[in-house]
Protein backbone atom coordinates (compact mmCIF):
# COMPACT_ATOMS: atom_id res chain seq x y z
CA UNK A 1 0.00 0.00 0.00
CA UNK A 2 1.55 3.44 -1.10
CA UNK A 3 0.02 6.90 1.11
CA UNK A 4 0.98 10.36 1.43
CA UNK A 5 2.94 12.38 4.06
CA UNK A 6 4.41 15.57 5.31
CA UNK A 7 7.42 15.26 7.22
CA UNK A 8 7.02 18.72 9.64
CA UNK A 9 10.10 19.84 11.47
CA UNK A 10 11.76 17.16 9.53
CA UNK A 11 15.45 17.48 10.54
CA UNK A 12 17.68 15.47 8.87
CA UNK A 13 14.53 13.06 7.44
CA UNK A 14 14.96 10.12 9.70
CA UNK A 15 11.57 10.02 10.17
CA UNK A 16 10.70 10.16 6.25
CA UNK A 17 13.41 7.52 5.94
CA UNK A 18 11.43 5.29 8.24
CA UNK A 19 7.85 6.21 6.48
CA UNK A 20 9.31 5.79 2.59
CA UNK A 21 10.66 2.26 3.33
CA UNK A 22 7.10 1.20 4.10
CA UNK A 23 5.32 2.76 0.79
CA UNK A 24 4.80 6.54 1.86
CA UNK A 25 5.08 9.49 -0.79
CA UNK A 26 6.53 12.47 1.09
CA UNK A 27 4.96 15.43 -0.93
CA UNK A 28 5.79 18.32 1.24
CA UNK A 29 8.74 19.33 3.88
CA UNK A 30 9.60 21.91 6.34
CA UNK A 31 12.58 22.24 8.27
CA UNK A 32 13.97 25.99 9.57
CA UNK A 33 17.52 24.82 10.20
CA UNK A 34 20.10 25.39 7.20
CA UNK A 35 22.52 22.87 8.19
CA UNK A 36 19.80 20.07 8.75
CA UNK A 37 18.44 21.21 5.05
CA UNK A 38 22.04 20.38 3.39
CA UNK A 39 21.55 17.13 4.99
CA UNK A 40 18.24 16.31 3.99
CA UNK A 41 18.66 17.36 0.52
CA UNK A 42 21.70 15.57 -0.28
CA UNK A 43 20.35 12.45 0.66
CA UNK A 44 16.57 12.71 -0.28
CA UNK A 45 15.62 13.88 -3.81
CA UNK A 46 12.16 15.62 -3.71
CA UNK A 47 9.74 17.26 -6.40
CA UNK A 48 9.24 20.15 -3.79
CA UNK A 49 11.37 22.72 -2.29
CA UNK A 50 11.69 22.50 1.66
CA UNK A 51 9.87 25.02 3.35
CA UNK A 52 11.66 27.18 6.45
CA UNK A 53 9.97 28.36 9.19
CA UNK A 54 6.57 26.68 9.92
CA UNK A 55 5.16 29.69 11.47
CA UNK A 56 5.04 31.55 8.40
CA UNK A 57 3.46 28.83 6.13
CA UNK A 58 -0.22 29.16 4.90
CA UNK A 59 -1.90 26.12 5.51
CA UNK A 60 -3.77 26.42 3.21
CA UNK A 61 -0.89 25.82 0.72
CA UNK A 62 0.12 22.66 2.23
CA UNK A 63 -0.84 19.88 -0.09
CA UNK A 64 -3.41 17.08 0.50
CA UNK A 65 -2.16 13.93 2.81
CA UNK A 66 -2.70 10.62 4.45
CA UNK A 67 -0.56 11.24 7.09
CA UNK A 68 1.10 14.08 9.63
CA UNK A 69 4.53 13.14 10.66
CA UNK A 70 6.40 15.97 13.20
CA UNK A 71 8.45 15.47 15.79
CA UNK A 72 7.73 18.89 17.11
CA UNK A 73 10.68 20.81 19.26
CA UNK A 74 11.14 18.88 22.15
CA UNK A 75 13.28 21.67 23.81
CA UNK A 76 10.59 23.41 25.80
CA UNK A 77 9.40 20.06 27.31
CA UNK A 78 12.70 17.51 27.79
CA UNK A 79 14.07 17.98 31.17
CA UNK A 80 17.47 19.54 30.28
CA UNK A 81 15.14 22.21 28.24
CA UNK A 82 13.24 23.07 31.39
CA UNK A 83 16.00 23.13 33.99
CA UNK A 84 18.05 25.61 31.60
CA UNK A 85 15.14 27.75 30.94
CA UNK A 86 14.63 28.04 34.71
CA UNK A 87 18.02 28.98 35.62
CA UNK A 88 17.92 32.19 32.98
CA UNK A 89 14.19 32.69 34.12
CA UNK A 90 12.69 31.94 31.01
CA UNK A 91 9.28 31.03 30.17
CA UNK A 92 9.16 26.84 29.08
CA UNK A 93 6.71 24.60 27.78
CA UNK A 94 3.40 26.33 26.09
CA UNK A 95 4.50 29.47 27.68
CA UNK A 96 7.31 29.72 25.66
CA UNK A 97 7.23 32.28 23.00
CA UNK A 98 8.66 30.28 20.05
CA UNK A 99 8.97 26.89 20.48
CA UNK A 100 6.56 25.65 22.63
CA UNK A 101 3.83 27.46 21.02
CA UNK A 102 4.93 25.34 17.42
CA UNK A 103 2.07 22.42 18.38
CA UNK A 104 -0.17 25.00 17.51
CA UNK A 105 1.54 25.72 14.48
CA UNK A 106 0.43 22.02 13.56
CA UNK A 107 -3.22 21.93 15.00
CA UNK A 108 -3.68 24.40 12.02
CA UNK A 109 -2.44 22.17 9.41
CA UNK A 110 -4.56 19.55 11.04
CA UNK A 111 -7.44 21.24 11.15
CA UNK A 112 -7.12 22.93 7.37
CA UNK A 113 -6.25 19.34 5.84
CA UNK A 114 -7.53 16.81 7.85
CA UNK A 115 -5.19 13.99 7.15
CA UNK A 116 -6.23 10.57 8.42
CA UNK A 117 -3.47 9.68 10.49
CA UNK A 118 -0.98 12.16 13.17
CA UNK A 119 2.07 10.50 13.88
CA UNK A 120 3.97 12.80 16.78
CA UNK A 121 7.54 12.52 18.59
CA UNK A 122 8.81 14.10 21.61
CA UNK A 123 10.46 13.34 24.85
CA UNK A 124 9.49 11.38 27.67
CA UNK A 125 9.35 14.14 29.77
CA UNK A 126 6.01 15.99 27.59
CA UNK A 127 3.96 13.77 29.98
CA UNK A 128 4.83 15.01 33.17
CA UNK A 129 5.96 18.72 31.88
CA UNK A 130 4.05 21.46 33.99
CA UNK A 131 2.51 18.57 36.40
CA UNK A 132 0.80 17.07 33.26
CA UNK A 133 -0.73 20.08 32.47
CA UNK A 134 1.50 20.44 29.12
CA UNK A 135 -0.33 16.89 28.06
CA UNK A 136 -3.09 17.62 28.65
CA UNK A 137 -3.54 20.79 26.46
CA UNK A 138 -2.28 18.49 24.09
CA UNK A 139 -4.59 15.93 24.45
CA UNK A 140 -7.58 18.34 24.08
CA UNK A 141 -6.67 19.81 21.34
CA UNK A 142 -6.27 16.81 19.53
CA UNK A 143 -9.76 15.17 20.72
CA UNK A 144 -11.97 18.00 21.41
CA UNK A 145 -10.89 20.55 18.78
CA UNK A 146 -9.75 18.66 16.26
CA UNK A 147 -11.44 15.05 16.63
CA UNK A 148 -9.05 12.28 16.68
CA UNK A 149 -8.56 9.45 18.34
CA UNK A 150 -5.44 9.37 20.19
CA UNK A 151 -2.78 6.40 21.29
CA UNK A 152 0.56 7.14 23.30
CA UNK A 153 3.24 5.13 24.61
CA UNK A 154 7.15 5.70 25.84
CA UNK A 155 9.00 3.71 23.80
CA UNK A 156 12.29 2.53 24.20
CA UNK A 157 15.30 2.38 21.19
CA UNK A 158 17.39 -0.27 23.17
CA UNK A 159 15.50 -3.09 21.48
CA UNK A 160 16.36 -1.75 17.86
CA UNK A 161 20.15 0.16 18.45
CA UNK A 162 22.19 -0.23 21.17
CA UNK A 163 21.05 3.05 22.56
CA UNK A 164 19.33 3.73 25.72
CA UNK A 165 16.82 6.48 24.18
CA UNK A 166 13.46 6.78 25.42
CA UNK A 167 10.59 8.98 23.58
CA UNK A 168 7.05 9.31 23.84
CA UNK A 169 5.10 8.66 20.13
CA UNK A 170 1.72 9.61 19.87
CA UNK A 171 -1.08 8.52 17.29
CA UNK A 172 -4.32 10.62 16.61
CA UNK A 173 -6.56 9.01 13.92
CA UNK A 174 -9.54 9.70 12.56
CA UNK A 175 -13.01 7.10 13.85
CA UNK A 176 -12.82 4.67 11.81
CA UNK A 177 -9.21 3.96 11.69
CA UNK A 178 -8.04 1.84 14.98
CA UNK A 179 -4.49 2.11 15.74
CA UNK A 180 -3.30 1.20 19.52
CA UNK A 181 0.41 1.68 19.88
CA UNK A 182 0.10 -1.05 22.76
CA UNK A 183 -0.35 -3.59 19.87
CA UNK A 184 3.42 -2.46 18.68
CA UNK A 185 5.55 -5.57 19.54
CA UNK A 186 9.05 -4.75 20.67
CA UNK A 187 12.01 -7.03 19.53
CA UNK A 188 13.27 -9.42 21.98
CA UNK A 189 16.99 -8.55 21.86
CA UNK A 190 19.61 -5.61 22.82
CA UNK A 191 21.97 -4.99 20.80
CA UNK A 192 25.60 -3.97 21.72
CA UNK A 193 27.79 -0.99 20.27
CA UNK A 194 29.98 -3.53 18.65
CA UNK A 195 27.18 -3.29 15.74
CA UNK A 196 28.26 0.04 15.04
CA UNK A 197 31.57 1.06 16.32
CA UNK A 198 34.35 0.97 13.71
CA UNK A 199 36.88 -1.36 15.31
CA UNK A 200 34.63 -4.23 15.15
CA UNK A 201 32.71 -3.27 11.60
CA UNK A 202 32.04 -5.84 9.15
CA UNK A 203 31.60 -3.06 6.45
CA UNK A 204 34.25 -3.02 3.59
CA UNK A 205 33.83 0.32 2.89
CA UNK A 206 36.36 3.11 4.86
CA UNK A 207 35.05 6.50 5.20
CA UNK A 208 38.80 8.48 5.44
CA UNK A 209 37.08 11.27 7.22
CA UNK A 210 36.45 9.28 10.29
CA UNK A 211 38.58 6.25 9.88
CA UNK A 212 42.80 5.32 9.21
CA UNK A 213 42.60 4.13 5.66
CA UNK A 214 44.64 1.10 6.89
CA UNK A 215 43.41 -0.08 10.12
CA UNK A 216 39.57 1.22 9.34
CA UNK A 217 40.20 2.41 13.37
CA UNK A 218 38.36 5.51 14.37
CA UNK A 219 41.04 8.75 13.72
CA UNK A 220 43.01 10.18 16.69
CA UNK A 221 41.42 12.97 16.23
CA UNK A 222 38.08 11.36 18.06
CA UNK A 223 40.34 10.46 21.20
CA UNK A 224 40.08 13.05 24.43
CA UNK A 225 43.25 14.97 25.10
CA UNK A 226 44.78 13.87 28.30
CA UNK A 227 43.62 17.66 29.70
CA UNK A 228 40.05 16.77 29.05
CA UNK A 229 39.93 13.41 30.21
CA UNK A 230 41.76 14.75 33.44
CA UNK A 231 38.58 17.77 33.72
CA UNK A 232 35.50 15.18 33.22
CA UNK A 233 36.97 12.24 35.91
CA UNK A 234 37.75 15.78 37.90
CA UNK A 235 34.07 16.73 37.49
CA UNK A 236 32.70 13.05 37.87
CA UNK A 237 34.24 12.65 41.20
CA UNK A 238 32.86 16.05 42.83
CA UNK A 239 29.92 15.19 41.97
CA UNK A 240 29.45 11.56 42.98
CA UNK A 241 30.84 12.99 46.69
CA UNK A 242 27.73 15.06 46.75
CA UNK A 243 25.76 12.42 45.95
CA UNK A 244 24.68 13.93 42.04
CA UNK A 245 24.36 11.26 38.92
CA UNK A 246 26.33 13.81 36.75
CA UNK A 247 29.65 12.47 34.75
CA UNK A 248 30.77 10.95 31.75
CA UNK A 249 29.47 7.24 30.66
CA UNK A 250 32.29 5.03 29.68
CA UNK A 251 31.41 1.90 27.17
CA UNK A 252 32.16 -1.01 25.65
CA UNK A 253 31.40 -3.06 22.85
CA UNK A 254 29.28 -4.75 24.46
CA UNK A 255 27.57 -2.93 26.24
CA UNK A 256 24.26 -0.61 24.93
CA UNK A 257 25.07 3.40 24.97
CA UNK A 258 23.70 6.39 27.04
CA UNK A 259 21.06 8.80 25.11
CA UNK A 260 23.09 10.73 22.40
CA UNK A 261 22.31 14.22 22.62
CA UNK A 262 22.38 17.28 20.61
CA UNK A 263 25.39 18.56 23.11
CA UNK A 264 27.43 15.64 22.07
CA UNK A 265 29.24 17.86 19.80
CA UNK A 266 30.83 20.07 22.89
CA UNK A 267 32.72 16.43 24.72
CA UNK A 268 31.16 13.61 24.15
CA UNK A 269 31.14 13.36 27.96
CA UNK A 270 27.91 11.13 27.24
CA UNK A 271 29.19 8.57 25.39
CA UNK A 272 32.77 7.68 25.44
CA UNK A 273 34.25 4.39 24.24
CA UNK A 274 36.89 2.94 26.09
CA UNK A 275 40.41 2.05 23.85
CA UNK A 276 43.33 -0.17 25.51
CA UNK A 277 46.10 1.68 27.11
CA UNK A 278 44.93 5.02 25.43
CA UNK A 279 42.03 7.61 26.73
CA UNK A 280 38.75 6.94 25.77
CA UNK A 281 37.56 8.74 22.53
CA UNK A 282 34.34 9.96 20.69
CA UNK A 283 32.19 8.17 18.63
CA UNK A 284 32.73 9.39 15.16
CA UNK A 285 30.00 10.75 13.01
CA UNK A 286 29.27 7.51 11.58
CA UNK A 287 29.19 5.87 14.38
CA UNK A 288 26.66 8.29 15.84
CA UNK A 289 25.16 8.47 12.56
CA UNK A 290 24.46 4.47 12.98
CA UNK A 291 23.79 4.43 16.83
CA UNK A 292 20.57 6.61 15.39
CA UNK A 293 20.05 3.59 12.88
CA UNK A 294 20.85 5.48 9.60
CA UNK A 295 22.43 2.85 7.07
CA UNK A 296 26.19 3.86 5.67
CA UNK A 297 24.40 4.78 2.47
CA UNK A 298 23.29 8.31 4.47
CA UNK A 299 25.29 11.01 3.34
CA UNK A 300 26.66 13.67 6.00
CA UNK A 301 27.95 16.45 4.05
CA UNK A 302 28.46 18.94 6.95
CA UNK A 303 31.06 19.15 9.92
CA UNK A 304 31.57 16.75 12.85
CA UNK A 305 29.93 19.55 14.97
CA UNK A 306 27.14 19.63 13.16
CA UNK A 307 26.65 16.43 12.56
CA UNK A 308 26.47 15.04 16.19
CA UNK A 309 23.81 18.05 16.73
CA UNK A 310 21.73 16.58 13.91
CA UNK A 311 21.81 13.13 14.89
CA UNK A 312 21.18 13.77 18.84
CA UNK A 313 18.24 15.39 17.45
CA UNK A 314 17.30 12.90 15.16
CA UNK A 315 14.86 9.95 15.61
CA UNK A 316 15.89 6.33 15.46
CA UNK A 317 14.95 4.84 12.10
CA UNK A 318 14.07 0.95 13.25
CA UNK A 319 11.84 2.73 15.69
CA UNK A 320 10.25 5.12 13.82
CA UNK A 321 9.24 1.94 10.99
CA UNK A 322 8.19 -0.22 13.51
CA UNK A 323 5.29 2.41 14.38
CA UNK A 324 5.20 3.22 10.33
CA UNK A 325 4.11 -0.47 10.16
CA UNK A 326 1.85 -0.47 12.57
CA UNK A 327 0.03 2.42 11.24
CA UNK A 328 0.06 1.20 7.63
CA UNK A 329 -1.13 -2.51 8.74
CA UNK A 330 -4.38 -0.63 10.03
CA UNK A 331 -3.75 2.27 7.23
CA UNK A 332 -4.44 -0.71 4.55
CA UNK A 333 -7.32 -3.03 6.34
CA UNK A 334 -9.02 -0.06 6.45
CA UNK A 335 -8.84 1.00 2.91
CA UNK A 336 -9.77 -2.21 2.13
CA UNK A 337 -13.25 -2.11 4.01
CA UNK A 338 -14.28 1.02 2.56
CA UNK A 339 -13.14 -0.61 -0.91
CA UNK A 340 -15.50 -3.33 -0.06
CA UNK A 341 -17.93 -1.38 0.73
CA UNK A 342 -18.08 0.38 -2.51
CA UNK A 343 -18.21 -2.54 -4.08
CA UNK A 344 -21.29 -3.58 -2.67
CA UNK A 345 -23.37 -0.26 -2.80
CA UNK A 346 -22.43 -0.60 -6.68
Amino acid sequence: MTFTFIDLFAGIGGTRMALESVGGICVFTSEWDKYARQTYEANFKSNHKIFGDIRELDEKLVPKHDVLVAGFPCQPFSLAGVSKKNSLGKRHGFSCPIQGNLFFDIARIVMEKKPKVLLLENVKNLLSHDKGRTFKIIMKTLEEDLGYKVSYRVIDAKNYVPQHRERLFIVATKSNINIDLGDLIIPNKIPTLNEVLHDFEKQNKIDIRYQNPKTGKALPKYTLSDHLWSYLQNYAEKHRKKGNGFGFGLFGSNDTSRTLSARYHKDGAEILIKQNKKNPRRLTPREAARLMGFPDSFEIPVSDTQAYKQFGNSIVVPVVRAVAKLLVGELGMNSKKINKGIKKAS
